[in-house]
């Protein structure tokens, strides 16, 4: 079967001023191997206008030479080392502690030693990148540990150009048992056995393979895990619904609080703590009807743990009472049917036993409804970035639309983050995210230049969702430093995949862009190649149609606070479960990853809002401005064509709305040609990255709450205050209209209101007997009079409505 896919001409005039265009010549690609033409590379300004940036921080296309799939193909040396057996001793006591070293060049690769085994297994896999062969001879040696010097057991010499080339879907090529020889050549006692081979990254072994060449140090102090690249999937988050009724027969212990207790009950899932409000009684019985949200991960292995409690003082607590109930046990809903509700007996305040209490035990209990409810999708990252939208109920899932391909290639010019033999370096892995799976590259070691050519795939549910790749420094294989043990960030790149023409190969470069408290620095470039594949056209253009969010959002909404509150400990337990695997991936890379802190306050950000808000206005100011330059006649004859299309309009009134409609299909098809042909990425001028004061990128990576002095503290509030006086004086104009407009008939100004009552009598009349459509043509005609006909001054209406009483002489 012939594929062919066809790279679309790249265009930025939108952007850039014209420069002669190349050949645009669709690009064939036949079989499985997709290839570019060697053309320059365009660099791309991702935003027309007042949003340009510098090249520097530009999008830049690339035309790399692909083979199976979205990666270019590396060869390497595979060496798996399985086992041995019938070692010869070297100690006077007749044990043995061998271990391997598969030697090629200056790389080498090292087993672990195993203690009195005179036939080890290893069972362990390691590669030479092909490009990196420094020798053509492969040398496979085993020793003995020993504490002042190791001692050589026997070898396995392998010539580069004898051993055979294996290409999947080949079966693995079978461990064949090699003699071992001494230093002189001679065939001795022992037996190794082994697996040679060339291949490439798609071998099955590769993902778990020692990469023995692109470590300055491969030996056992240094974990296989973490070098390794893995896939992960984060686990399945639900929604836990605590409905907290009431509760019967409280026995208190303290007599002071006899007759008016205060209760409240305090839930507990982990480290998630919630309280209900306190309730008064001058009884034994408590009404509460309040709902607790929780976040809880499958398997449900915590309990949730209501503590009934007494305020007895101030800051003092007093336990009533406390139940378990382990989340395994809660029953499920997938929609926003009533779930029975419960008694729960309470256990006495000194008991920790977490099963059922007797009945007989103690008479105080609880009325709770809690359910597990999965018509939700629980955010675990930023609602503007989301990678996944379905519910948590796999039952309410619906089939993927199609199939998202990525090939991280390479990465270039990157920023030394640590320094190793008196020179900067880095070592460094990619990780993408994309709905619950999580993806890592193996990490290459001691290079600013890495190439992954890795590629992997996900299923896509829903285009209105971003892919985010992120590259950062492995700070687990190398001594503690300043950072200790916690992976660097470097850099991390967003592609939203409504963005992605269907069936095309984006092969683009992404400068990582870094927000310092010094400002905004690239940290060098990311080599991507996508390709977003739709297998059901239909079902998504349906989706278009269809809510952001499953309906539960919608059915019983959850507010702002309630999904900020959840989505924090979401990410946490995404955090907690992702650093336990192997190879971990650490708390700072998922909060990295997920955009953890981006509901902290920054300067920089609200300026930026504020610039975006004024920008979608732009549009509105831009039509008052030629709508004013119509009325003041700067141009008569675009003057005279909108009298005609004006009365056009006014005598044949069924052509306004397929006129504006044509009007609106016009202009979609105009922009097409200037439609970007590449995805969109971060922006410098967009985010006010580039022109931010210093002391605001400092106030942005303080820490919560604050560790800055008191003096540097009371100044920013000075100019936090002088923001908000001048937000203040803004909502206090537009409030002040809106009174004028409620004063009309309020009587607070009773000329005024008698004169607008008049006025409403008029032009009752007048609306009464003169046909409507002539009306509206002697309006239309008198706001676009010439400026002959015009006052410098404004009109009586705009004048009576200034005079109009507000209640700002009410305020204090």
């Amino acid at each position: 079967m012939i594929r062919s896919f066809f790279h679309l001409p790249r265009s930025n005039n939108q952007v850039q001023p014209p420069s002669p265009a190349p050949s645009q010549q669709p690009i064939v690609y036949r079989g499985d191997e997709t290839r570019s033409e060697n053309h320059a590379p365009q660099v791309f300004n991702m935003f027309a206008n007042s949003y340009t940036q510098s090249s520097s921080f530009g999008l830049r296309e690339t035309n790399p030479i692909l083979g199976v799939g979205l990666v270019e193909q590396m060869q390497f040396l595979f060496v798996r080392v399985v086992k041995a057996n019938d070692l010869p001793s070297k100690d006077l006591t007749g044990s043995l502690d061998p271990y391997v070293e598969v030697k090629l060049g200056n790389y080498k690769g090292v087993t672990k030693h195993l203690e009195k085994n005179q036939s080890p297994e290893w069972n362990t896999v390691f590669t030479f990148s092909k490009d990196r062969m420094q020798s053509s001879l492969l040398e496979v040696l085993v020793k003995d540990k020993h504490i002042l010097k190791d001692e050589f057991v026997g070898v396995v010499r392998f010539d580069l150009h004898e051993i055979p080339t294996r290409v999947p879907p080949d079966s693995p090529l079978a461990p064949q048992w090699y003699r071992l020889e001494n230093k002189k050549g001679e065939k001795g006692k022992g037996e190794l056995m082994l697996a040679v081979w060339i291949g490439t990254q798609a071998d099955e072994a590769f993902s778990d393979a020692w990469h023995s060449d692109e470590a300055t140090s491969v030996d056992s102090s240094t974990p296989s895990n973490h070098i390794r690249s893995k896939v992960y999937h984060s686990p399945r988050l639900w929604y836990v619904r605590v409905n907290v009724i009431e509760a019967q027969d409280l026995v208190f212990l303290s007599e002071k609080n006899r007759g008016l207790s205060n209760v409240h009950i305090k839930a507990q899932i982990g480290n998630q703590v919630l309280k209900t409000k306190s309730m008064q009684s001058q009884n034994t019985n408590v009404l509460w009807n309040e709902d607790l949200m929780f976040v809880a991960s499958e398997p449900f292995d915590d309990h949730l743990i209501l503590t009934v409690e007494d305020r007895v003082g101030p800051n003092k607590d007093e336990i009533l009472g406390r139940t378990f109930i382990p989340l395994a046990t809660v029953e499920r809903r997938a929609d926003d049917r009533i779930v029975h509700s419960r008694w729960f007996n309470l256990q006495t305040p000194s008991s920790s036993d977490i099963e059922e209490p007797k009945k007989d035990k103690f008479s105080s209990r609880i009325h709770l409804r809690v359910c597990l409810d999965g018509g939700y999708h629980v955010l675990d990252e930023s609602t503007h970035y989301s990678s996944d939208l379905r519910p948590t109920a796999k039952q309410l899932w619906k089939p993927p639309i199609g199939i998202l391909e990525l090939g991280i290639l390479n990465a270039d010019a990157l920023t030394a983050m640590k320094t190793r033999h008196n020179r900067g370096t880095s070592d460094t892995y990619c990780v993408a995210k994309y709905g619950q799976k999580w993806v890592r590259t193996r990490t290459i070691t001691d290079s600013l230049n890495p190439k992954y050519n890795e590629q992997y795939t996900w299923e896509v549910f829903d285009p209105a969702t971003v892919l985010t790749v992120g590259v950062f420094d492995n700070g687990q294989i190398t001594d503690k430093g300043s950072n200790g043990n916690r992976d660097t960030k470097i850099g991390k790149v967003r592609i939203r995949i409504s963005t992605l023409e269907t069936g095309r190969v984006y092969t683009h470069s992404y400068p990582l862009l870094v927000l310092h408290p010094s400002g905004v620095k690239t940290m060098g470039e990311l080599h991507l190649a996508i390709r977003f594949s739709c297998t059901s056209m239909p079902n998504m253009m349906l989706l278009y149609s269809k809510p952001l969010l499953p309906k539960m959002h919608y059915k019983m909404p959850l507010t702002m606070v309630q999904l900020d509150m959840l989505r924090h400990q979401a990410v946490a337990i995404v955090a907690a479960r992702l650093s336990r695997a192997e190879p971990p991936l650490g708390k700072e890379v998922v909060e990295y990853m997920t955009d953890a802190d981006s509901h902290l306050w920054s300067m920089r950000r609200s300026k930026a809002n504020f610039f975006r808000l004024m920008s979608v206005f732009n549009g509105v100011f831009a039509v008052g401005k030629w709508f004013k330059e119509v009325c003041a006649w700067t141009n008569p004859i675009t003057t005279v064509l909108v009298h005609v299309l004006f009365l056009m309009l006014i005598f044949f009134p069924e052509l306004i709305l397929p006129t504006l409609f044509m009007y609106n299909f016009l202009i979609g098809l105009w922009n097409y040609r200037y439609r970007p042909k590449y995805p969109p990425h971060m922006n410098t001028r967009l985010s006010c990255a580039d022109s931010v004061h210093s002391d605001e990128l400092d106030e942005e990576f303080d820490t919560f709450p604050t560790s800055k002095s008191s003096d540097l503290v009371r100044m920013r509030y000075d100019r936090l205050r002088s923001v908000a006086g001048r937000i203040q004086t803004v909502v206090g104009d537009v409030a002040s209209q809106g009174e004028r407009i409620q004063a009309l008939q309020s009587w607070r100004d009773p000329r005024a209101t008698v004169i607008f009552m008049l006025f409403c009598v008029v032009a009752s009349a007048v609306l009464y007997a003169v046909p409507l459509r002539l009306l509206i043509v002697t309006g239309g005609l008198y706001v676009m009079r010439h400026p002959k006909f015009r006052h410098k001054l404004p009109p009586a209406p705009l004048n009576f409505f200034r005079r109009l009483p507000a209640r700002t002489d009410s305020m204090l």
